[in-house]
């Protein structure tokens, strides 16, 4: 027979990271995207703050939305 256990082993770790791979797909993307919000009227530019989209964030020297863009 089986002995205490059964034999039903759970394999407990099957199924983790949802076959994403091990360092992200492209680079950036795992910290939320851009790195650096600018402002598409002036040109300022400024770090991303995490967990708020540029577009949220006015231009501190114009008041136009700021955009999102890669380094």
């Amino acid at each position: 027979m089986f002995g205490r256990g059964g034999g039903q082993g759970g394999g407990g770790l099957r199924g983790v990271g949802g076959g994403r791979p091990a360092g992200g797909s492209r680079p950036g993307r795992s910290l939320g995207g851009s790195m650096v919000c600018r402002c598409p009227s002036c040109g300022h530019t400024q770090p991303h703050t995490r967990g708020t989209p540029c577009s949220a964030v006015p231009c501190p020297k114009c008041g136009t939305p700021m955009r999102g863009e890669r380094c």
